[in-house]
């Protein structure tokens, strides 16, 4: 197997998998091309890569795995420029777009030239983004799709699993329209209710600002996925429109029954509405990584004394837990407050409970 790789767009996604890569195949060539040239230096001075290419052309030309990690839109742009440009003879090409029948689509292209794609998307992200938020562990235990064509030799397939294994990714595939189904119900319409919450908010809060400071807590928490990149939501969700204004359909037409429960009053339909959602709710993998990235929330009751904030970060710096985020949930006085710490992985969430435990601190889980 060849050692040169090149990670087409750096981004928190490609510059995940040139870590991941490197880790599991330390003698490979990682090297990074982006359109933005800070971004290639920055990865550079943060050893995401080993080398810039300053053209695609430079980067591709002796690449054995070429992995495109960009927005749909500049996806289909990257496959179309590689089909005109001279490619290593043997070379896998491969995705980590979240919608693949465009992108599979637009890789007819290549299919006469002596290299083979094969569609990826790695279902795994972060509350930060850009190069600088990279990180190894970053896919550790989430779905890693694949949707190779019928054609493809099953010796390539172990190839690019094997450049990838440092992922330490479930892989599975699928085809392209079932994948775009998948991602559609559990991620693309998700992001669209949310930002479509977001957006009435925003119009009743010109009315009433207390709106918005009401709205910091749990509004703020359901909502967060709002707060992705407004690029690759557009591309997205015009790649995979057909899917979407099916299940926009269908989510209409559930809101039209609601609605009309709430206006005849019928309390048992309300009821079953709301149970039949949260025993399925309930039902939902805990421990495993899906389409929306996760929060390893713990929650820990603090008395309302001064310094004790600083107490409790104070011992999970001096283990060297990293904490993402951290909000006060409730502080009245006299009575306990609540103090919610976010973490990057399960692993930092369960030392952190484990260490606050021992220092008498009630420290737990979301239910």
């Amino acid at each position: 197997m060849g050692k040169n790789v090149l990670i087409a767009g750096l981004g928190l996604i490609g510059g995940s998998l040139a870590l991941a890569v490197k880790k599991e195949h330390p003698e490979a060539v990682i090297t990074g091309f982006d359109v933005n040239e800070r971004v290639m230096k920055t990865a550079l001075a943060l050893d995401v890569i080993d080398i810039s290419a300053p053209t695609l052309s430079d980067g591709a030309k002796d690449a054995d795995l070429i992995i495109i990690a960009a927005p749909i839109r500049q996806t289909v742009a990257i496959i179309h420029d590689l089909a005109a440009l001279p490619l290593k003879e043997g070379a896998i090409i491969t995705d980590a777009g979240s919608t693949k029948k465009t992108v599979c689509e637009a890789a007819e292209a290549l299919k006469e030239r002596p290299v083979t794609f094969i569609g990826g998307h790695p279902m795994a992200g972060s509350h930060k983004s850009g190069v600088e938020a990279s990180r190894v562990r970053l896919f550790e235990n989430a779905y890693y799709i694949f949707t190779p064509s019928r054609s493809e030799h099953e010796r390539t397939m172990i190839r690019l699993q094997n450049w990838l294994k440092g992922t330490k990714a479930r892989f599975i595939r699928l085809d392209p329209d079932t994948h775009d189904f998948f991602a559609g119900t559990i991620s693309h319409f998700p992001h669209i209710v949310a930002a479509g919450l977001v957006h009435q908010l925003k119009e009743e809060g010109q009315k009433e600002p207390v709106l918005n400071d009401l709205a910091a807590g749990g509004f703020r928490d359901i909502t967060r996925i709002a707060s992705a990149s407004p690029v690759m939501w557009r591309d997205i969700l015009l790649s995979n429109k057909e899917v979407l204004l099916a299940i926009i359909d269908q989510w209409q037409k559930k809101m039209h029954q609601v609605r009309s429960m709430i206006e005849e009053g019928n309390e048992d339909a309300l009821h079953s509405f709301f149970q039949t959602a949260k025993h399925t709710r309930d039902a939902l993998p805990v421990r495993k990584k899906g389409a929306i990235p996760s929060f390893y929330d713990l929650f820990v009751d603090v008395p309302d004394h001064p310094g004790v904030i600083s107490d409790v970060t104070g011992l999970l710096a001096k283990d060297r837990i990293s904490i993402t985020n951290i909000r006060i949930l409730e502080t009245r006085e006299d009575i306990t407050g609540v103090l919610r710490l976010s973490f990057r992985a399960e692993e930092d969430q369960l030392k952190a409970k484990s260490l606050l435990r021992e220092n008498l601190y009630d420290a737990y889980e979301a239910p």
